[in-house]
């Protein structure tokens, strides 16, 4: 479990988190949402180390990788896989280099090792036999499921994903979702999604944190999120449908 207390984080006079604190629990598809400008990327870049908060604390497993120094926090990160938004592979290595890249850097396991390693992670993401192939060569959701198979390589118990749905096509975007909702609860992951996409809400979401103005605004799950009388969090969900019945008018 990761436990989130009393997140604040500010940039010069600009206050973007104010008091966040929540409960990412093992095994759930925990989903922080919110508009632009929300802090829903800096809670989760606060959470993973990217950002130093200004004030509060962040715990893995009871763990408080707040005070930790540099070293300290090495072996938590070790435990972390991060799926970045633009998948942030490396154009000049091969899909499975790519995938091999944090194997070489935190393990001593031999190359046979790390290859086969690289085989399960690619034929978990159904992209067997695509070893040699360069990030040019996929498509956006190829990409994606790339970024997956590299981010669980290391077999984390923390996974971070950072808008996994964006740039996709509504077909694609289910199955990215499918397939981390998957190894979510095969590896029993704490698995921290931020997204705007409301399908990936109202079909993954275990459990929600809601951001508003840099404050948690609402938190619940998605069988509850339907029933809110939360304004903001109404506007927030339903602004796509509105607009799509509007649409289908003219």
């Amino acid at each position: 479990m990761i436990e989130i207390k009393n997140i604040h984080k500010t940039f010069g006079e600009n206050k973007v988190l104010r008091g966040i604190s929540a409960n990412f629990e093992e095994g759930k598809n925990n989903l922080i949402i919110g508009g632009s400008g929300s802090g829903k990327t800096t809670l989760l870049k606060c959470i993973v180390g990217l950002h130093d908060v200004t004030e509060g604390e962040v715990l893995f497993d009871g763990e408080n990788f707040t005070h930790m120094n540099f070293e300290e926090r090495v072996p938590i990160r070790k435990k972390i896989g991060m799926l970045f938004q633009n998948s942030a592979l490396f154009d000049s290595m091969t899909v499975e280099q790519n995938i091999m890249f944090p194997l070489n850097l935190f393990t001593d396991m031999s190359q046979s090792e790390k290859q086969d390693r690289a085989n399960f992670c690619l034929e978990r993401v159904a992209l067997k036999d695509k070893n040699k192939l360069f990030p040019a060569e996929l498509s956006g959701g190829m990409k994606k499921r790339v970024g997956i198979a590299r981010a669980i390589a290391m077999e984390p118990k923390y996974l971070f994903v950072d808008e996994p749905n964006s740039g996709l096509d509504p077909k694609t975007s289910i199955l990215i979702d499918e397939l981390i909702n998957e190894l979510t609860q095969e590896y029993k992951i704490t698995t921290v999604i931020v997204t705007h996409d409301m399908n990936s809400v109202m079909g993954i979401g275990d459990h929600i944190l809601f951001l508003h103005q840099g404050e948690k605004w609402w938190e619940g799950s998605n069988k509850e999120i339907a029933h809110t009388d939360n304004k903001e969090l109404n506007d927030f969900v339903f602004a796509s449908k509105f607009t799509q019945a509007a649409k289908e008018k003219l």
